[in-house]
């Protein structure tokens, strides 16, 4: 029999590998993949089709991670935020993250080109690439814009869920990566505004370590019109019927109000128990949510 203690080690490090992944990030890509195979395929995709890319798209989400926690284990270490991921506690070893990352990313290739289709495969790979190479080890520690580029490969999934079900691109799903693209500076300033004392000991130049408040506040509703802007333009382009553009215009204004309030309540201060960027953040996540779930209402409803 295993011992006790035995039994909570392992547990502890298969833990730790699976957290290596970031879940919560996998879980978002994934809910602006899924949605818009809904869109593609104008209702309900094949089953088998969905889960292949769900099982292709996590494990190559996880890879990217997984690389991004060993290149940035030193400055995980240091911050309240990170540092209980696995490598800077060294529950588990760089190198065996390395092959982890490796295998999963290998895995995931496979899987989306023997399952899903090669274009696919392709673009996960691209964004993978993209992720780790640009944003982790060119962007991150050298520019304030680095969450702005670098966010692209967070883009890639409303890509890949609609190649997975028609094999080509179009302009609807470049519409919805573009709404990623400006929804990804206002959700991760709000986050780095809470953390910005993290990222100044550890010099990395986020906006909120090298800008005040004021300014980041901003730059984040200026993102956020023009986030929402886009949202709508999927109306016209992809022709929507009435649910997403109702839903979008919704949400849309809905954020805006919380973004105005964020701008609002930095006047004067840096106070960040005054400013709560917390709940920008948290709205954002929602927002995004519930906008791809609109997109895969739509169809099913017409």
């Amino acid at each position: 029999m295993v011992a006790a203690d035995e039994r909570a080690g392992l547990r502890d490090v298969v833990m730790a590998y699976v957290g290596l992944t970031k879940p919560r990030v996998i879980e978002l890509l994934l809910l602006t993949t899924v949605p818009v195979m809904f869109f593609a395929a104008r209702g309900v995709p094949s089953l088998g089709l969905v889960v292949a890319t769900v099982i292709g798209g996590t494990l190559s989400a996880g890879s990217a991670s997984v690389f991004n926690c060993v290149y940035d284990r030193d400055i995980d270490e240091q911050m309240r935020r990170t540092r209980r991921r696995a490598l800077p506690r060294h529950i588990v070893t760089p190198v065996s993250a390395l092959l982890f990352g490796t295998v999963l990313g290998v895995l995931s290739t496979v899987v989306l080109a023997l399952w899903v289709n090669p274009l696919s495969a392709v673009l996960s790979v691209g964004a993978n690439a993209f992720y780790v190479l640009v944003y982790t080890m060119l962007l991150k520690r050298r520019t304030t814009q680095n969450i702005v580029w670098g966010g692209i490969a967070g883009c890639f999934p409303a890509l890949i869920g609609w190649t997975a079900v028609t094999d080509r691109l179009s302009w609807a799903p470049i519409v919805l990566f573009l709404v990623v693209f400006f929804w990804t500076p206002p959700h991760t300033w709000a986050l780095a505004l809470r953390y910005r004392e993290d990222y100044a000991n550890v010099d990395v130049p986020m906006l909120p370590v090298v800008k005040s408040a004021r300014s980041v506040a901003r730059q984040i509703v200026v993102y956020s019109w023009v986030m929402v802007a886009t949202s709508l333009a999927l109306w016209p382009i992809a022709s929507t019927g009435w649910f997403y553009p109702a839903a979008a215009a919704v949400l849309g204004a809905v954020f805006l109000v919380q973004a105005h309030r964020m701008l609002a309540r930095t006047k004067d201060t840096e106070d960040l128990s005054r400013i709560q960027p917390m709940h920008l953040f948290h709205s954002s996540n929602l927002y995004l949510s519930l906008l791809f779930v609109a997109v895969a209402i739509d169809p099913l409803i017409r």
